[in-house]
């Protein structure tokens, strides 16, 4: 079995009790960072062999990952933080390993863009992820097709893109376009702000830029 089991975004205790039975008792662990996810596994007193699966090797370590499965070991993917295959590595092997005809399991658990969307006020009855947006090429042709979304939409960006992109979505959604940002979710100084865009962007000019952030905006009327 390949188990995806999500690890918390911030806050230890959104580990849940199945997460940790779950890693101790599979055979290896794929992990996005080896040293991000050792004091996790740590703090759990989880002790497994650990590899490296990340963007820059998965194409490569698939055909391998697939041979220990067929040789009955179970295996769990893990990414630094989240849901694996969650703008994050993970959908090529679960695809390989359906083709294969092995079993994949993804457990629920910690994820950024729900409670985002959820402390956002926005409409949730239906939404739209985009994750990261396209750094240059593609970024814009995007931006123009989801100008006439209607679905609240929800955004990953980072600390130094965030101003740019807000930005960019006032030029593409009007500066009146209702939008909330949330950032350091489930840690010490989680902070979600909501107005405007352009009350977004005077804000986040006046206050200090840290952690990674969860963009939702309202879709078009």
């Amino acid at each position: 079995m390949l188990y995806l089991v999500p690890t918390p975004i911030g806050n230890l205790e959104d580990m849940t009790f199945r997460a940790i039975r779950i890693l101790k008792e599979v055979d290896i662990i794929l992990a996005e960072d080896t040293r991000t996810s050792a004091p996790l596994l740590k703090h759990f007193g989880i002790e497994k062999k650990v590899f490296a699966h990340h963007q820059h090797n998965e194409h490569k370590a698939v055909a391998e990952i697939i041979r220990f499965l067929k040789e009955g070991q179970d295996i769990a993917l893990i990414s630094d933080a989240g849901t694996p295959a969650i703008s994050d590595p993970g959908f090529l092997l679960v695809r390989e390993v359906i083709k294969e005809g092995l079993q994949v399991q993804c457990l629920p658990g910690a994820t950024a863009f729900v409670p985002a969307l959820v402390n956002s006020g926005l409409p949730n009855d239906r939404f739209c992820f985009e994750g990261f947006l396209p750094v240059k090429k593609g970024r814009q042709t995007r931006l123009k097709q989801l100008a006439e979304e209607k679905r609240t939409m929800i955004f990953y960006e980072s600390p130094h893109r965030i101003l740019k992109t807000i930005t960019e979505f006032i030029e593409y959604f009007g500066e009146e376009r209702e939008a909330s940002i949330s950032r350091e979710l489930s840690k010490l100084y989680e902070e979600t702000v909501r107005g405007t865009l352009a009350t977004l962007k005077l804000h986040f000019e006046q206050h200090p830029i840290k952690g990674e952030f969860v963009f939702c905006v309202a879709g078009c009327s």
